[in-house]
């Protein structure tokens, strides 16, 4: 009995010691799971993100996603680094009025771009990490229909910065 409990302990103790290992470099021939890649021909310019002139409100993020080719595709989320929440908007006329209303998609065309611009579509961003004010830049990912994902990074503006920016 002593001796299977001695096998027992010494297996446990590998298979522990096994768990703790870094994960082996894959072999020629297997398959490896690559990150997210943007579809050919789509590319992410000009995304910056303004945070809020009062803290505690919401931020907007901008960018301009191109397709230069491949077949029509909707972009479905956007993701920003630190953000908590996003939300897909655009900025439209009601009577005299101009009101904000949330989007689920946008449509991108082959060989068209698409502008996310104050007064137009544009990203919202809900509890905002207090960390943000401090980087230089953040992560923005576009998710598009069928998972295709494109990143790229996005400068951090404050109100202020913008105003010198006009």
């Amino acid at each position: 009995m002593r001796i299977i409990g001695m096998v027992l302990a010494g297996g446990m103790l590998l298979g522990l010691v096994a768990c703790g290992e870094a994960p082996k470099a894959p072999v020629e021939g297997e398959a490896v799971e690559a990150a997210p890649e943007a579809p050919p021909g789509v590319m992410l310019s000009d995304a910056r993100v303004q945070l809020p002139a009062v803290s505690g409100r919401p931020g907007v993020a901008y960018f301009t996603v191109s397709q230069a080719s491949g077949p029509p595709r909707s972009i479905a989320a956007v993701a920003v680094e630190m953000a908590g929440r996003t939300e897909m908007h655009e900025t439209i006329k009601v009577g005299e009025a101009m009101t904000m209303r949330p989007v689920v998609a946008i449509p991108l065309e082959s060989g068209k771009s698409v502008e996310f611009v104050p007064g137009g579509k544009h990203i919202m961003l809900f509890d905002l990490d207090p960390k943000l004010r401090f980087q230089d830049s953040v992560e923005l990912t576009v998710t598009f229909d069928g998972g295709d994902k494109a990143t790229a990074r996005a400068k951090v503006t404050t109100v202020n910065t913008m105003e010198g920016m006009h």
